[in-house]
């Protein structure tokens, strides 16, 4: 069985975080890993180009009630007309999460995967805190080919706890 790694970040971003989101896809298709995504631009983009390009499987699945909105390396488009309660589906599908750079909506998919008991590894995302504490939910990794190892070794974690 393949696992299924969501990789989760801004739908908009610069030229080194796209580079980051593209060597994570890449190296998750070099795993023969299932690549999960919200489907659109930015981070999501990036990672599932270089999925596509490794000749990886990659699914979105869009906020929207419309395929046509997808980016265009996605293997499988799932339209959910759901908006952003589609985080939701997007983590619970994972095994493991990649969070990359982001904003307040990959924080909330951070925080529901880690409710849901799943592995989150973090690539220059958010570091989060409880009562002046650095909570250590969040596995942080070096660099895209480390976040792509410890996502593939912690990818049981909790599943479907």
């Amino acid at each position: 069985m393949r696992t299924y790694i969501a990789v989760i970040g801004a739908g908009e971003c610069d030229p080194e975080t796209e580079r980051l989101a593209y060597t994570v896809g890449r190296e998750i298709a070099r795993r023969q890993a299932v690549l999960i995504c919200g489907g659109l631009g930015g981070v999501m983009a990036a990672a599932a180009r270089g999925a596509a390009e490794a000749g990886g499987l990659v699914v979105g699945i869009l906020p929207g009630s419309r395929r046509e909105e997808a980016n265009p390396y996605l293997t499988v488009a799932i339209a959910t007309g759901l908006g952003e309660a589609r985080n939701a589906l997007v983590v619970r599908a994972a095994d493991a999460v990649i969070a990359v750079n982001g904003g307040y909506g990959t924080l909330a998919e951070i925080g529901l995967a880690l409710k849901m008991g799943l592995p989150v590894i973090g690539l220059e995302t958010w570091e989060i805190g409880r009562r002046g504490e650095q909570d250590r939910g969040i596995i942080p990794a070096r660099d895209p080919v480390e976040a792509v190892e410890l996502a593939c070794r912690r990818n049981t974690a909790g599943r479907y706890s």
